[in-house]
């Protein structure tokens, strides 16, 4: 079974960074696409950056200049650098995969929390 699983966030103090990771198991099968969703509260969650094979990416409007996403090449990690962040970008961070090929189908982690404090 097919298991996404974030890790890296915390609280971090406006002007910080943090970088996000997300690993794949239960698949030996590149996924086609991964991305970073993020869900503030109270608000439904939204698209933050993605990346075809492991070098076509693109970025929310909000994030540009901000955040960058990166695949090691052939494998199902994924990481999101975010640098000068402030309040707004807190939220549950959510990694998502799309697999052309067995495991056919969207898979989504379980998030991890990004808290930056004013």
């Amino acid at each position: 079974q097919v298991q996404l699983v974030e890790s890296g966030g915390g609280l971090v103090q406006a002007g910080g960074s943090l970088r996000l990771s997300c690993s794949v198991s239960g698949t030996l099968v590149g996924a086609k696409s991964m991305a970073w969703y993020r869900q503030a509260p109270g608000k439904q969650r939204e698209w933050v950056e993605s990346i075809v094979n492991s070098d076509i990416s693109n970025y929310a409007d909000f994030v540009k200049g901000r955040f960058t996403v990166a695949r090691l090449r052939f494998k199902n990690t994924l990481y999101l650098q975010m640098n000068s962040l402030n309040p707004e970008y807190s939220g549950a961070y959510y990694c998502y995969a799309r697999f052309l090929a067995v495991p056919v189908g969207d898979y989504w982690g379980q998030g991890t929390q990004v808290t930056v404090s004013g």
